[in-house]
C-alpha cells in the first residue's frame, strides 16, 4: 500500500477510518469517532492522506492525518524576549491538535511529510487569518522529540502535556518565496 500525493479533507463516505492504527489509542479513537463530529461542529479541520488503492468497500484507507484548530495562548507562557513585544490580551495561535501516521508507514518519512503539509496548510490559512505561532500538545516524549527535531520549542505544560510552539515568522522562512 502506498499513499496518495495530496491530503484531502476527511470525508466519511470516501475515507475508511476503521482500520487506522498509529499505535496511540487516543489518536486512533480521535480519527475513528471524533474527527468528523468536530468538523461538523465547526471546531476543527482534519486532513487525511489516503492510500492510492481503495479497499473492497470502495473507501480509501488513511495513511496519515492531521487536525488543526484556532486557539490562543497567554503571552506570559512565551519566553520573555518574545512576550514583551506582544499585547497583554490572548495571543492567537493555530493548534496542531492531532498528527498521526499509520503503523505500516512508521519510519518511512511520512511523519515529516505530514508535518510539512500541516505547516504549509496553516501558512496558507495565516494569509487570511493571522496567528502568532503553531502550538502542539505532545502525547509522549517521542512526540516531543519529533517536534523538537523540526524547530518546535517548549512553551509550557498544558493539561498535563508538554506544549511546544513554532512562531509563524519561522514558518514564513519555509514557505514565503519573496
Amino acid at each position: 500500500m502506498s499513499w496518495a500525493k495530496n491530503f484531502k479533507e476527511l470525508n466519511k463516505s470516501i475515507h475508511d477510518r476503521t482500520f487506522f492504527d498509529c499505535g496511540e489509542p487516543d489518536l486512533n479513537t480521535f480519527i475513528k469517532t471524533q474527527a468528523a463530529k468536530h468538523m461538523k461542529a465547526g471546531i476543527s479541520r482534519t486532513m487525511v492522506l489516503p492510500a492510492n488503492v481503495a479497499l473492497p468497500n470502495q473507501k480509501f484507507p488513511i495513511c496519515s492525518f492531521y487536525c488543526v484548530t484556532p486557539s490562543s495562548i497567554c503571552r506570559e507562557t512565551l519566553p520573555v524576549n518574545l512576550a514583551k513585544k506582544l499585547p497583554r490580551y490572548p495571543i492567537p495561535v493555530f493548534l496542531l491538535a492531532q498528527l498521526a501516521v499509520h503503523k505500516k508507514f512508521h519510519g518511512s518519512g511520512l511523519g515529516k511529510v505530514s508535518l510539512i503539509k500541516a505547516l504549509e496548510y496553516l501558512w496558507e490559512v495565516n494569509t487570511y487569518m493571522p496567528a502568532y505561532a503553531i502550538v502542539v500538545d505532545c502525547l509522549s516524549e517521542s512526540a516531543q522529540d519529533f517536534y523538537a527535531k523540526y524547530g518546535f520549542e517548549i512553551l509550557c505544560e498544558h493539561n498535563g502535556r508538554i506544549r511546544m510552539f513554532l512562531p509563524m515568522r519561522t514558518i514564513k522562512l519555509l514557505f514565503n518565496k519573496k
